[in-house]
């Protein structure tokens, strides 16, 4: 196997990562999400949607509310094979990658059939609701009513944080200067941090070196974000 194709096969199969309350780490771009989860049952409606753009903590957040809620969890690509009842039993839910694949008759019936319940619905997505192409005006109209938290890219000092802490789940030692190097160097997300490690880890080993600002520089020198 290549380098670059056993690079693929790292980043694929990736590390374990917990989604449990003390794993998530804090920062200015996440803290109204954090606050949404936290302040419930005191939400401002029973439905709110999370958005926010791939790698920036929906699942982590959807992860922990489910911890604390009980709460199911659907995919929207399965909204119209799903038993809908069922799905609101324990009286949370959180529908997961909207709008993808969205039945819209199958989510204005399950966002119906929450109120009616008194069920709390946790909507995770990339952008805002009203951006949605939905073409029931019954299901826009609701959708356009929620309210949105919104979760930002991660600033230096986030991307710092989640650097030390996946180098440290990785048994790697991040000195100043690599950091520095790196946080403007790297896609700013949690998915490109991840990515960021694994190919640091990855390098290391196969040169049998430490990981180091030259080790870093040869790897990011031509990247800019």
């Amino acid at each position: 196997m290549g380098a670059s194709s056993a690079l693929q096969l790292i980043l694929s199969l990736g590390h374990p990562e917990s989604f449990a309350r003390d794993d998530f780490i804090a920062g200015a771009s996440n803290a109204a999400a954090l606050a949404l989860i936290d302040a419930w049952p005191e939400w401002p409606d029973r439905i709110v949607a999370l958005i926010g753009p791939e790698g920036a903590g929906k699942s982590h957040l959807a992860s922990m509310w489910g911890e604390k809620t009980g709460a199911r969890f659907l995919s929207s690509r399965l909204l119209g094979e799903t038993d809908l009842p069922a799905m609101l039993s324990t009286g949370a839910l959180v529908i997961e990658d909207l709008p993808s694949r969205l039945d819209e008759v199958a989510l204005f019936h399950l966002l119906n059939l929450a109120r009616q319940e008194r069920a709390h619905v946790l909507l995770t997505a990339r952008a805002q609701p009203a951006s949605w192409q939905i073409t029931l005006p019954d299901l826009s109209s609701r959708l356009r009513a929620l309210p949105v938290v919104a979760l930002k890219p991660p600033d230096d000092a986030l991307l710092r944080a989640l650097l030390v802490k996946l180098a440290v789940d990785r048994q790697l030692d991040l000195e100043e200067p690599v950091l520095s190097y790196l946080i403007p160097r790297i896609e700013r997300s949690f998915g490109g941090v991840r990515s960021a490690i694994a190919r640091l880890d990855h390098e290391a080993m196969r040169r049998h070196r430490p990981v180091t600002r030259a080790l870093a520089s040869e790897l990011f020198r031509d990247t800019v974000f």
